[in-house]
């Protein structure tokens, strides 16, 4: 099933998703360095971070409901792409609420939970994601139906069935 929300011949959600899912994991990681060492800097790289995923992860969002819409209804990839979709909300929230949970702070400094809601958002993550590659992999959701292992280019706007 063919992705409804593309640019330049792929979808765009999965091609969005890398930089929320980037930015959550590398604000854990300033969060477990700024709780190893205690230097000023990380917690203000992982308020920073935390922001951009959020934003991200909204517009990711956008284009992932519009893929999920288009699957039929009564499928297995429905509800798959529903639980997906729906983890990923409560990823951003959990996220959005360690940024507000910082933003008083001196220098951005995380109590413990912002970081429970982190670290909870990150092992959730790692979740949606595998669904997400389920969706993909196994369930041929937002794969072209041109696909193959000599298809022609996405830019070339030729069809595998067309001999090309």
């Amino acid at each position: 099933m063919e992705s409804r929300a593309k640019s330049l011949g792929h979808a765009i959600h999965p091609t969005l998703i890398v930089f929320p899912l980037g930015l959550f994991a590398t604000s854990v990681i300033f969060d477990i360095l700024y709780l190893i060492t205690d230097r000023t800097g990380f917690q203000v790289s992982a308020a920073y971070t935390i922001a951009a995923g959020v934003i991200g992860g909204l517009v990711a969002a956008v284009f992932g409901l519009i893929d999920w819409r288009a699957i039929p209804a009564g499928t297995r990839a429905k509800r798959v792409g529903a639980t997906h979709g729906l983890g990923n909300v409560v990823v951003v929230v959990l996220f959005a609420i360690s940024w507000l949970l910082r933003r008083g702070a001196e220098n951005w400094e995380p109590n413990a939970g912002a970081l429970v809601c982190s670290f909870a958002g990150i092992v959730l993550a790692g979740f949606t994601g595998w669904l997400g590659g389920e969706l993909v992999e196994r369930l041929g959701v937002s794969v072209s139906d041109d696909a193959g292992l000599n298809a022609p280019s996405s830019l070339s706007h030729r069809s595998r069935a067309r001999g090309a």
